[in-house]
């Protein structure tokens, strides 16, 4: 084992999503992830979220169950579990049981309304967490309806990474304080957090309360995707005005002949100018175009063509583990860089506690 985490030891119980994707970003990076699995395994199977794992199974609603879960907690630095508020309890392993066996661990709980508040027992999902922390209203187009980015808001950049980042902070503090502590990871609150700079910008009057109208959110024709010849897209971000001129450059526009940038009563025009341009050519010619340029022009690639991509190939962004094409461990380290990510595997307790005690 390699990586930046080396020796830290975590106990994951299996879950959906956000748990499993944050317990994947410290396995990444070089922790002992040991994940308790039902009896009869994952189901749905966790795929590439899955990697790099050493699983059990036990069956916790039995005394035998929990027991043996507790030996693998007295000996772990980190717990993670995404139950609803006081499941864990009631089943005789919460914070206050866990922290008697071993006050250095660091519990993480993974949910997506939080420990407390009116909604803390209730379901739900990545939209509907995303819907209440201010998420969801600002994307899409104006004058249509709010459309969901897949569930990467709210299970994962707002709730895995952010369990991932709140454990690393605990084992931090830990190195001080030798205390363990409880994490509460909410999906609302990660979602929220990811909308700082949108209250920053609208403090200053730099956004406005209408969907789709405004600088990121589409409103610009300058930060925006266009339709190519061949039906494929183009992503623009020329925000600054050498990148914009280097934009018009590309695309054989004179700024003489156009409304100016930052004037959003010509931006219509400005859109209709763009789109006609883009669709003159295919992807392929139009990601020749701005090849070298400073235009901050991308062609808009699926996840299935992305690792075919000159840059991502260089750079080993995208590896292959037991034959699935997945992204690749990042950060990136100079010193203690993690080994490529091996599949799930099935291990029994007195394994793990040999290398654990």
């Amino acid at each position: 084992m390699s990586g930046p985490l080396e020796g830290v030891r975590v106990v994951e119980l299996a879950g959906l999503a956000p748990g499993p994707f944050g317990c994947m970003v410290l396995a990444d990076l070089g922790a002992d992830v040991v994940r308790v699995d039902r009896p009869g395994g994952q189901f749905p199977p966790l795929g590439p979220l899955g990697r790099g794992r050493r699983t059990i199974e036990l069956d916790l609603k039995t005394p035998d169950g929990v027991a043996e879960l507790l030996r693998l907690a007295e000996h772990a630095d980190v717990f993670v579990e995404g139950f609803r508020p006081g499941v864990a309890e009631r089943l005789g392993f919460g914070p206050e049981t866990l922290a008697e066996i071993n006050d250095r661990l660091v519990y993480a709980r993974m949910t997506g309304w939080g420990q407390d508040g009116p909604l803390a027992a209730r379901a739900g999902h990545d939209i509907d967490y995303i819907a209440i922390a201010g998420a969801l209203e600002p994307l899409g187009r104006a004058g249509e309806r709010p459309h969901a980015p897949i569930n990467l808001l709210g299970d994962f950049a707002g709730g895995g990474m952010l369990l991932a980042v709140g454990v690393l902070a605990a084992l931090l503090e830990r190195s001080r304080s030798g205390r363990g502590q409880v994490v509460d990871a909410a999906m609302v609150d990660g979602s929220a957090l990811l909308m700082t700079f949108v209250h920053g910008m609208t403090a200053i009057n730099q956004w406005g309360t209408t969907r789709g109208e405004n600088l990121l959110d589409g409103g610009a024709p300058f930060y925006d995707t266009y339709e190519t010849a061949d039906g494929g897209f183009m992503a623009v971000g020329a925000l600054e005005p050498p990148f914009y001129q280097a934009l018009l450059d590309g695309l054989g526009l004179s700024s003489a002949d156009l409304p100016h940038q930052y004037d959003k009563s010509g931006w219509p025009a400005l859109r209709a100018r763009f789109a006609s341009a883009f669709a003159s050519k295919t992807r392929a010619e139009w990601s020749t175009v701005f090849a070298g340029s400073d235009a901050c022009v991308a062609p808009v690639l699926s996840p299935f063509e992305a690792p075919n991509h000159p840059h991502n190939a260089e750079r080993n962004t995208f590896i292959e583990v037991d034959g699935i094409r997945q992204p690749a461990p990042a950060p990136r380290f100079s010193r203690t860089t993690p080994k490529t990510p091996t599949p799930e595997t099935p291990v029994t307790i007195p394994e793990v506690l040999a290398d654990w005690t």
